[in-house]
């Protein structure tokens, strides 16, 4: 048997900056261990494209996802891009002076951010153009007291978020990463900080067959609180620890473990006693890559929704790169990209929470200056359109009856428009029909998903954000398998269709828009 070992995309990142990112991607051989620069060539792209549709985000997009290994990372990835595209940071805080043409943008909690483009042509009571995602995966979080101790292992106080596959948990070569607050002695304040230690340090193992040995009959059903904590060590006690972290030992309280926090200050570059708060995930190591018998399949943590997330994001980027890109737009365009989905939206910085309507609010009274109107945000909503890009539940080969019979989206056949009668996805008739005929002119296939009768239904951000203002909205998602596994998979070319797609909504929205009559 001959065993062929294919290189995987690699990119060994610490902490996002402001700081430029390199040309290219780097390649990872595992078995040489060698590490060689290769060219931009944008080769991910289909093979059957048309040359004025070459254009491929799927190599860029495996760079967002190794960047991000959290929520706070990818919004710190997102807020570099725009400022690289030039756009202009805007805080909650203050006044905001915005102009026709402009390109702004801000973020809350580190965690959520929303940009936007005011077309060249904008007038007071025009719509909103707007692309949602979220930046949340299911993961494990550090418990507040993190530091305990089985046997002669110390292990790792972890809680779980969202509705994660926990069993696919086990066995991987795991890390943290996060946010930390430090203190600053020279300017007597305090900062945050985002922090990613890119070496495998914790791991779950599972139990030897030998001792269970009616797992494979009976399922593997590990209880959350008992057996899903990470090992991170040998017992410190048992081990010689040096001059200088014994000293950081003894100034910690027993529920901050010493040893992790000494690798924390070694990767922050700043003493352990500056370290006064902190938000770490349980992170996979392993690298985002592209697989398959083509290549044709995206493998990855984290797609559910960080493809969405970069997608909606590049499309608004490249939608106005240049003035002559907003010079004849009436609208405005945004992208929002929120927290805390996969919990139920209901934090300060998610769905549940009224950012989005607020910063509209806020740029329409911006733009009117002293222009006084006859319900002026309510004129806009009603002329505005929100695309809620969440991924979406591809069939799967070996389930197919899990999907009802005329509805199992496929990998690389497009966007898929999410519909439920019980309003559990946003998606209605005329919302469907406009984003379908954005996808029609511009060639991009779509496919339909409902859900089976005898099954329950997930949703998200869509109906949420529907209902708060009265916002059209349509769901819509990228096909994929394995959601909220620590490692899912979707089709390469559905990133570059999205892209396409969103890019398209943004550009030509409202000629198709207008092309409907509504009675009143």
């Amino acid at each position: 048997m001959v065993m062929i070992s294919r290189p995987q995309i690699f990119l060994h990142s610490c902490c996002p900056s402001l700081k430029p990112k390199p040309s290219s991607p780097l390649l990872f051989f595992p078995n040489s261990l060698l590490f060689a620069k290769q060219r931009h060539t944008r080769a991910f792209c289909s093979t059957n494209s048309k040359p004025h549709e070459s254009i491929s985000i799927v190599s860029d997009l495996l760079e967002y996802l190794n960047e991000s290994w959290t929520h706070f990372h990818a919004t710190a990835e997102a807020k570099r891009q725009l400022i690289a595209a030039g756009f202009d940071v805007l805080n909650e805080n203050q006044e905001w002076d915005l102009k026709p043409g402009g390109r702004y943008f801000f973020t809350r909690n580190m965690s959520c951010l929303v940009a936007f483009s005011v077309g060249e042509k904008y007038n007071v009571g025009n719509g909103f153009h707007v692309i949602a995602a979220h930046t949340d995966s299911p993961c494990l979080k550090l418990k507040p007291k993190w530091s305990c101790s089985k046997s002669a292992y110390s292990m790792v106080n972890v809680q779980t978020y969202g509705a994660g596959l926990w069993h696919t948990w086990f066995d991987r070569d795991l890390s943290v990463a996060g946010r930390v607050i430090l203190r600053s002695n020279t300017t007597n304040s305090y900062l945050h900080k985002l922090v990613k230690v890119n070496r495998p340090l914790l791991r779950i193992p599972t139990l030897a067959i030998h001792l269970d040995r009616t797992v494979n009959q009976d399922g593997f059903k590990p209880n959350l609180e008992n057996h899903l904590l990470p090992l991170f060590s040998m017992k410190t006690d048992d081990i010689a620890l040096d001059s200088k972290e014994k000293t950081n030992a003894l100034s910690f309280k027993a529920s901050r473990h010493p040893l992790l926090m000494q690798v924390l200050s070694d990767e922050l570059n700043c003493d352990v006693d500056d370290i006064v708060s902190i938000e770490l995930n349980v992170c996979d190591t392993q690298p985002s890559c592209l697989g398959g018998g083509n290549n044709e399949f995206i493998f990855s943590g984290r797609l559910d929704n960080l493809a969405s997330s970069y997608c909606a994001l590049r499309a608004l980027i490249d939608s106005c790169k240049s003035p002559d890109d907003l010079a004849s737009e009436h609208t405005i365009r945004m992208v929002a990209l929120f927290d805390n989905e996969e919990v139920g939206s209901g934090s300060v910085q998610g769905a549940g929470a009224p950012i989005m309507f607020q910063a509209m609010r806020r740029i329409v009274g911006s733009l009117a200056n002293k222009y006084v109107g006859e319900d002026c945000f309510e004129r806009t909503i009603r002329q505005s359109f929100l695309v809620s890009a969440d991924m979406a539940h591809g069939v799967h080969p070996n389930f197919m009856d899990k999907h009802e019979e005329h509805h199992r989206p496929e990998l690389q056949k497009g966007l898929v428009i999410k519909h439920n009668a019980n309003q559990r996805y946003a998606t209605s008739g005329i919302t469907s029909f406009l984003f379908k005929e954005v996808g029609k002119i511009h060639n991009l296939p779509t496919q339909e998903f409902v859900v089976r009768n005898d099954m329950g239904c997930g949703s998200t951000i869509g109906p949420i954000l529907a209902s708060g203002v009265g916002i059209r909205t349509v769901d819509c998602g990228i096909a994929q398998l394995s959601m909220h596994s620590i490692r899912e998979i979707c089709g390469k070319e559905d990133i570059d269709i999205a892209y396409k797609h969103f890019k398209a909504f943004y550009q030509s929205f409202s000629s198709i828009d207008k092309m409907l009559t509504v009675d009143i």
